[in-house]
């Protein structure tokens, strides 16, 4: 008997969904999911040299994200041009989950002004993911100058040549040695480096009269010849409780209030499922013993927050930091 015109279109259906279910089945949500994250090395590109603040931060949570990922995380150090070199090679990076930036936050937030142009958007191109904070950064001057505070120090920069190092351009020292400038009557000549180390062996030799930088690097030259006068923010080093905060000596700017910090960073774009991950993972580790031992010898009293806090943190302090920098009018090109 042969099929009828009903019976041969029924079994044409049949066959075109059996077809049909195949070719869903191989885009099936499960089929189609992207793949795992992490599922190669994560890379964390430090925007300074070896041996500050900021490559310990990375090395050191770096080690412990990789034990908890199951991945290789990569520390590369690409220092230059105000970090400019190193948070451009991210910013370009494809916003997969495997790469990350770390500079400090006066790179991130103050760069956009103190440069005219920038080969990247710091706006658009990255978003936060984290900040590790850098807690009190240290004033010291060279032993030899008779200054027992910033006021004396000032005033003996008046009658004498006198430079500041900082830890790159348009870094906080800078800051800060521009703004002395400004209010003070002072011709302080900014010098910038490469990192701290070889600002503070400056200091203790007198090539420079004054820095300002981590308790960590001041302390390794601290007995050879380099006095603090100050810190900054606003509370007092624990490494040096008998030293005064620069607002405790009557320095009124705001500038001198602010505590900045080492942001971690990603391409914008990146999955959120990732930045929250990491940021999750920065506060895990904040509670170790490594962690502790790090913010012990750093004289660092607070720790990094989650996403959501970040973000938080990010939108109200960054318009303060930008304001900085265009009431200062500083320019770096």
């Amino acid at each position: 008997m042969r099929p009828t015109h009903d019976r041969r279109t029924f079994l044409q259906v049949v066959a075109w969904a059996s077809l049909a279910l195949a070719a869903s089945s191989a885009w099936s949500p499960v089929a189609a999911q992207t793949p795992k994250w992490p599922s190669k090395p994560i890379k964390i590109v430090v925007a300074f040299p070896p041996g500050g603040l900021t490559d310990a931060y990375a090395r050191n949570y770096g080690e412990f994200l990789s034990t908890r990922l199951g991945v290789p995380v990569v520390i590369e150090n690409k220092p230059g041009a105000g970090a400019i070199i190193g948070i451009d090679a991210v910013a370009k990076s494809p916003a997969d989950g495997y790469t990350f930036v770390m500079s400090t936050s006066g790179t991130f937030w103050q760069n956009r002004i103190l440069y005219s142009k920038l080969p990247y958007n710091l706006d658009k191109d990255l978003t936060p993911v984290t900040v590790f904070p850098s807690g009190p950064l240290v004033v010291g001057i060279n032993d030899k100058i008779p200054a027992k505070n910033m006021a004396e120090f000032v005033a003996w920069a008046k009658k004498n040549p006198t430079s500041m190092g900082t830890y790159a351009p348009g870094s906080y020292p800078h800051m800060v040695a521009d703004q002395t400038n400004r209010q003070q009557g002072t011709a302080i000549q900014s010098v910038h480096y490469r990192g701290e180390a070889p600002m503070w062996l400056d200091v203790a030799s007198g090539q420079l009269q004054i820095a300002v930088g981590s308790f960590q690097a001041f302390n390794a030259v601290a007995t050879r010849g380099v006095r603090a006068i100050g810190v900054t923010g606003s509370y007092r080093s624990p490494k040096l409780p008998d030293v005064p905060t620069l607002t405790e000596q009557g320095n009124t700017e705001k500038l001198v209030t602010l505590e900045g910090g080492l942001p971690l960073v990603a391409p914008a774009g990146t999955p959120e499922a990732v930045l929250k991950r990491m940021a999750d993972e920065a506060v895990a580790w904040s509670n170790t013993d490594k962690a502790a031992k790090l913010r012990e010898t750093f004289a660092i009293p607070n720790k990094p927050k989650n996403l959501a806090d970040t973000r938080k943190d990010w939108e109200a302090e960054v318009p303060v930091w930008i304001k900085l920098a265009v009431d200062l009018g500083i320019k770096l090109d």
